[in-house]
């Protein structure tokens, strides 16, 4: 054998020689071309063909024996194939051996010959073939024997989809390379387990790569066959086959034909698919099935989009000895795991959807843009990051020239569906065979197929009007959702018994199985807790885009909507008793997203406007602020406020009820005189139009009496409430929950109007009655046991009101448990009534736990929790320790500003606060400073005559008066 060295690269046209073992004991044919003597004797030499048959026995040594039918004659006496030794000895393509002798036993006509394999046993041997043999690497030496005679080697049913010039290395492709090491199958599946099993099913959403990973381990395994000679890219440490067969496993006779034509070409045979009966090619199949299980060939069966188990039973093929299973499947049905286990392939990171945007649209025609990473990082997360929906934005975007930001403003337009804005079939990238539009059809069609029949396509029609992010998972459970899921049930089912909440149950269970809903990175929680049941904290997802095609093919969105809303409605008002309990804050949370999602999937239709405004519409904005979104409450009711008075009027019902909503947060942002002046507009407008005694006006007066009072005159307050309760009484009767309302809110407004002991005599008065109409343990009841506990303090007795804290806190505890929000304000008025009675450490001490748990509960930037901040920094400072205090306020303020805004009254006392203890921490003239700009603040945005006003008067007088007596730089010895 010669080992040619070159030193410049030359073209090489063709494929690299393919190296063999022969096996077995039956004798292969051969051939061989090599120069013997004779072939010299006209003259020029030639070569001469050898041709017989090889025999797998070694002859005592390691030699084989190469027999020849004939042998030429030599008339110089010379033996017959001197000058023959060298020659290449091929087997069904493969080199095998080197011709090195001829015996004299037979009159030097037997050839022997080296096998190949043997000559890797010789390290220098290896070293030079692997360094200077084309390959980079040392070739694969392939098995055959004597059965194989009549087949060609290697040899691919199916045609494997090329793969994108665009892939991109993720981890599932070194997972997979790993799982099929040593011949086991793979279903590339939806969530990951432990490596070893019989197969690697790959599973996923549609259109999250499967198909392109398969190819791309195809091609690999093609490459290290000899099959292609280009270059070969990530996960190439991969065995070659001999045989590999790629099905597009649409259906079960799909796969049976595809397996007929593997027994064809495997020379079993079979009739090739097309040819012969149903039963013939099931016996084909069947043949090929056997043959995986004998064969020492080394196999490779991909069996692409299976929609289901069921399509590959009876039909798997087995493992058992060199062969591989590749799955791919939007399906996580358990059956799968019979045969293998799952790889997950999920959406694209965050880096690789950016850099495979970057790569698609780095073309020459699109000079012109400039479109920077945020534009595009943008786009992958308003495609979900799906990686078909990437790529056919990109193939769009090349298409039509567009920006990345025009893309993602055509995206946005709900007046568009997404078959306007993705390539026609024709102009899909990448041998892609679906639009992202109908990309999910086969699976939602296969999902209401399943039983109960006809209920999973409009479940997840309502699911898509909702957050897909998260949906509480006991919402399809409401009774609204059952009705609709009835009335929406697709037809031509023949179901007669009426939708319930376990039909609803396993349809979600078959949506998540078919990756339709769930289709995240991360393992999502299941809708059914362990003891069956649905748990308030379980969430379904669903791909944004999933959602918006099923959205677009929904025939009666407008149903789809009014169900999701009511459904809400539903479950918000179960719920209302609860809803600001710790365990609630997040369900409620989710409940508000869900919400502004159904409002944005009805922006076109106005659907939650016909023929009033839905209930939800309010519901969410009072939601919005009860979880510290003052802000986000009075933009909401905003929209509301002018939506309705475009659609009713400016007397319609809705358009007052929103009016009087929107004046209730305007005030509670801190715009105190909109507040005012809306509410006096509204109480107009209802007195007019529904009269003095209308519960809606006694209501707007009550609204209007409070903001009078924040608004800086309690005594105005006090009066009106006196009013409005002579009327209530008239109107409603002494024993109805307003009167108790009232009659608090009177109570309390004596008391900050100046008289604290009235205010704690008339809660006094009111409790028994609140027992007796409300109950002992209902919230009014206890809330007024409260106020009476603080008004006692007010009043002068401080140590009286820590006893009724005390004694009010585990009735609290008990009644609404320890994380509702109401039982921490009353450990807040403890913590304070505590330091008013001469505890200052205790209550600094009573405020940090307070504070832990508020931030657990609401987060940190709910209103509530910056109040518990506020009350830790002023006892801090009650405690001697200015200097803390002065750092605890200064790190409160920024966030109280981005959280609530300038003018918001905690914002301003934070201020005030912060002014003071700077002065007692040694810098009087940075107190004055500092108080002259809250007097101005304050001065415009609550009057001169407001109590906050005139107390930072009373401190910026005393800290000019302190600043001048120590000549500006001393320590006072007392805060004011």
């Amino acid at each position: 054998m010669a080992l040619v060295w070159l030193h410049e690269a030359v073209e090489v046209d063709g494929v690299p020689v393919r190296w063999g073992r022969v096996g077995g004991t039956e004798p292969v044919r051969y051939e061989g071309a090599g120069f013997p003597l004779f072939a010299r004797e006209a003259g020029e030499p030639e070569f001469e063909y050898l041709r017989g048959e090889l025999l797998p026995v070694a002859t005592g040594g390691r030699l084989r024996v190469l027999d020849t039918r004939a042998w030429p004659t030599s008339g110089r006496g010379e033996r017959p194939w001197a000058g023959a030794s060298g020659s290449a000895v091929f087997c069904h393509g493969r080199l095998v051996g080197v011709a090195v002798e001829d015996g004299p036993k037979l009159g030097w006509r037997r050839l022997y010959a080296e096998p190949v394999d043997e000559l890797f046993t010789d390290p220098g041997f290896t070293d030079l073939l692997e360094r200077h043999g084309g390959l980079g690497r040392l070739p694969l030496i392939e098995e055959m024997q004597a059965g194989d005679a009549t087949v060609d080697w290697p040899r691919q049913v199916g045609v494997v989809p090329q793969v994108s010039g665009l892939f991109q290395h993720r981890a599932e492709v070194d997972t997979l390379a790993r799982a099929l090491d040593g011949g086991r199958q793979a279903v590339l599946g939806q969530h990951s387990v432990s490596l070893g099993s019989r197969a690697q099913v790959v599973a996923g959403t549609g259109g999250v790569g499967k198909t392109q990973l398969a190819a791309h381990y195809a091609t690999a395994v093609r490459r290290a066959s000899g099959w292609l000679t280009t270059p070969g890219g990530s996960a190439e440490n991969v065995d070659g086959a001999d045989l590999l067969v790629w099905v597009d496993a649409g259906s079960r006779q799909a796969v049976i034909s595809a397996f007929a034509q593997a027994a064809a070409v495997t020379d079993l045979d079979a009739p090739t698919a097309g040819n012969g009966g149903g039963d013939e090619q099931e016996q084909a199949a069947r043949r090929f099935l056997a043959w995986t299980q004998t064969t020492a060939r080394r196999w490779l069966v991909i069996l692409d989009d299976v929609p289901e188990p069921g399509v590959l039973a009876g039909w798997w093929p087995s493992t058992g000895g060199r062969g591989r299973v590749i799955v791919t499947t939007r399906s996580r049905e358990a059956a799968f795991t019979h045969h293998g286990t799952f790889i997950h392939v999920g959406l694209f990171t965050p880096d690789e959807a950016l850099n495979y945007l970057r790569r698609a649209l780095d073309d020459p025609s699109r000079a012109s843009h400039t479109d920077d990473d945020q534009d595009l990082a943008g786009l992958a997360e308003d495609l979900g990051r799906l990686p078909l929906a990437l790529a056919q934005a990109a193939a769009f975007l090349l298409d039509t020239g567009r920006s990345v930001r025009a893309y993602r403003d055509l995206l946005a337009d709900r007046a568009r569906n997404l078959r306007e804005i993705t390539p026609d079939i024709g102009g899909l990238p990448d041998e892609q065979r679906r639009t992202v539009a109908a990309l999910w059809d086969e699976s939602v069609a296969l999902a209401d197929s399943r039983q109960p029949a006809g209920v999973a396509r409009p479940l997840l029609q309502l699911l898509s009007v909702l957050d897909g992010s998260g949906i509480p998972a006991h919402l399809p459970a409401s009774e609204a959702a059952l009705a609709y899921l009835q009335a929406a049930r697709t037809p031509g089912h023949g179901a007669i018994r009426k939708v319930d909440a376990e039909d609803m149950h396993t349809s979600l269970a078959v949506l998540d199985r078919l990756n339709l809903i769930n289709p995240a990175e991360a393992p999502i929680d299941a809708a059914h807790g362990a003891d069956g049941e649905v748990s308030e904290q379980r969430m379904v997802r669903m791909h944004q885009l999933i959602q918006r095609a099923v959205r677009e093919a929904d025939s009666d969105p407008s149903a789809t909507v009014r169900a999701g809303a009511d459904a809400l409605v539903e479950v918000w008002q179960d719920t209302e008793h609860s809803l600001e309990t710790g365990g609630a804050q997040a369900l409620a949370q989710r409940l508000r997203a869900n919400a502004a999602a159904l409002e944005e999937a009805d922006v076109e239709m106005g659907t939650l406007w016909e023929p009033t405004a839905h209930e939800v519409l309010y519901i969410h904005g009072k939601s919005l602020g009860a979880a510290g979104g003052v802000d986000a409450a009075a933009q909401h009711f905003t929209r509301m406020a002018e939506q309705s008075l475009r659609r009713f009027g400016p007397e319609h019902p809705d358009t007052l009820r929103t009016r009087f909503h929107l004046a209730r947060w305007q005030g509670e942002s801190g715009q105190l005189g909109g507040a005012l002046a809306a509410l006096e507009g509204v109480l107009a407008d209802r007195l007019r139009l529904l009269g003095p005694d209308h519960r809606d006006t006694l209501t707007a007066r009550s609204d209007l009496a409070h903001w009078q009072g924040e608004a800086g005159d309690p005594a105005g307050a006090e009066a009106a409430y006196k009013l409005l309760l002579v009327d209530q009484l008239r109107v409603l009767g002494s024993h109805h929950r307003d009167i108790i309302t009232t009659r608090g809110n009177l109570a309390r407004w004596r008391g900050i109007a100046g008289d604290p002991a009235g205010a704690a005599a008339a809660y006094a008065k009111l409790l028994p009655d609140a027992r007796r109409v409300l109950g002992p343990d209902h919230l009014h009841t206890l809330l007024t046991r409260n106020n009476l506990a603080r008004w006692q303090g007010e009043a002068g007795d401080a140590e009286g009101a820590v006893t009724a804290f005390e004694a009010l806190l585990p009735d609290m505890l008990r009644v609404l448990g320890p994380d509702h929000p109401q039982t921490m304000v009353v450990r807040s008025n403890l913590a304070s009534w505590r330091g008013r009675a001469g505890d200052p450490v205790g209550a600094v001490a009573a405020f940090e736990e307070v504070l832990a748990d508020r931030l657990r509960v609401l987060g940190p930037d709910h209103p509530s929790t910056l109040t518990a901040r506020y009350n830790l920094a002023h006892w801090r400072g009650r405690t001697g320790d200015a200097a803390g205090a002065v750092a605890a306020f200064e790190t409160l303020l920024p966030d109280i500003l981005r959280v609530l805004g300038p003018d918001h009254h905690l914002t301003l006392t934070t201020r005030n606060s912060l002014a003071l203890v700077q002065g007692e921490a040694g810098d009087p003239l940075g107190a004055v400073a500092a108080l002259e700009d809250v007097l101005a603040d304050r001065l415009r945005v609550l009057g001169p005559d407001h109590p906050n006003t005139l107390i930072t008067r009373d401190n910026l007088a005393y800290w000019r008066a302190a600043s001048a007596a120590n000549g500006g730089d001393a320590t006072t010895s007392r805060s004011v």
